[in-house]
């Protein structure tokens, strides 16, 4: 049995937190034991692991800089589980899992990188200290698993070995996601919104990389020509960036015209609820929200930002980021074409080229060819081994 200990920060709602938790349960349970390992306790996901064999350990983190106590049972933990692997998603545990290979017999240790092209200035200074480490440190993980073409290429753009870095997209539940009349039906009463209201949705956490201010400016365009379109964003953020983006929704007239639903558990339902949906992003990797509503046979209008050109194909509207009207024109364009013939082909698209058992597979085979290969790479210089 391989052991292997996933590391991320939460599992709140994003698209990283999405696939981990995908991926762990999703494993060969005869092959793999997983342990998900968590900074903060209490994300959303965390109820989707019950019954799914998969073990889930807080750290019990209580703050940015709560560090001593932090680090010393993340030590604790792996020593006590005496992982094979150490798979990390994300800047701050891709660090601690290269300094973690003292503690527990030289794992192999895989980087997950999930993003591509995004701006650093947009983040405050340890973001951007994180991703100069761990530019410094790529050559130590044994491989980095990018989900995405545009978050390989930004990679080696800034000097991360070829040789280390793997592609595998993210993989959707179909089972989960699917279409549900009855969801569409409950969200929308929730919500006050009719059955027969076209309803748009960006599904995104608030943050300059989604760039809402984009979709909401389309969103203007849209209302002048189509009056019978309401429009909803879901998700969760900093309350400063988010009153301001309520501020421009104001100044656009469109207070009456969209709702703010806040973080969601129930995003199956929430998808169905929609007739399109939305990616404005400025810069993305493989992008879940895209393709969980794909998957629940909900056409999408994105921006080509990393891989959601490659994602969508045929199946919805692709526009330049930044460039409001040409969104604006997309989403006219997908309101007026026959959206369900759209949605139907792009759950089949999911179905045949984005599955769980594709992402859950080509990881393993990852995971087992490093094994083969034997003694994963040495320590980092400022680390000692016993």
């Amino acid at each position: 049995m391989i052991k292997i200990a996933l590391i991320i920060r939460s599992l709140d709602g994003g698209g990283a937190e999405r696939q981990l938790v995908t991926l762990a349960k999703a494993l060969d349970k005869k092959r793999f034991a997983a342990t998900i390992l968590t900074f903060y306790p209490g994300g959303v996901l965390e109820r989707e692991l019950e019954g799914s064999g998969v073990r889930l350990i807080s750290l019990g983190k209580r703050g940015r800089w709560d560090l001593p106590v932090f680090l010393g049972r993340l030590a604790f933990q792996l020593r006590r589980l005496g992982p094979d692997v150490i798979y990390s998603y994300l800047d701050i545990p891709n660090l601690l899992a290269v300094c973690a290979k003292p503690f527990c017999s030289r794992p192999l240790i895989i980087w997950g990188a999930r993003s591509s092209n995004f701006e650093l200035n947009n983040y405050d200074w340890l973001r951007r200290l994180g991703f100069a480490l761990e530019r410094k440190l790529a050559r130590f993980p044994d491989r980095i698993i990018v989900n995405s073409n545009a978050g390989r290429n930004h990679l080696l753009s800034r000097g991360f070995p070829a040789e280390e870095l793997v592609l595998v997209h993210n993989g959707f539940d179909t089972e989960h996601f699917h279409p549900n009349g009855e969801a569409r039906i409950k969200v929308r009463n929730e919500w006050g919104i009719s059955n027969s209201k076209i309803l748009v949705g960006m599904v995104a956490r608030f943050d300059p990389a989604k760039d809402h201010a984009t979709f909401l400016r389309a969103a203007s365009l849209v209302n002048k020509a189509r009056p019978d379109v309401h429009f909803v964003c879901v998700g969760s953020g900093p309350r400063s960036y988010r009153q301001k983006l309520q501020q421009l929704a104001e100044q656009l007239s469109l207070s009456e015209k969209i709702s703010w639903a806040g973080m969601r558990s129930d995003m199956s339902d929430v998808y169905n609820a929609f007739d399109i949906i939305v990616s404005s992003s400025i810069c993305e990797g493989f992008p879940n929200a895209v393709g969980e509503a794909m998957a629940c046979a909900v056409p999408c209008v994105v921006t080509d930002a990393g891989d959601s050109a490659i994602l969508v194909g045929d199946t919805g509207f692709v526009s330049g980021p930044k460039d409001f009207q040409a969104l604006a024109a997309n989403l006219i364009c997908c309101i007026e074409s026959d959206r369900h013939d759209l949605g139907r082909k792009a759950r089949q698209r999911i179905l045949e080229n984005w599955s769980v058992t594709k992402l859950a597979e080509a990881t393993e085979q990852i995971i087992l060819a490093l094994q083969q290969k034997g003694m994963p790479r040495p320590l980092p210089l400022f680390t000692f081994s016993s």
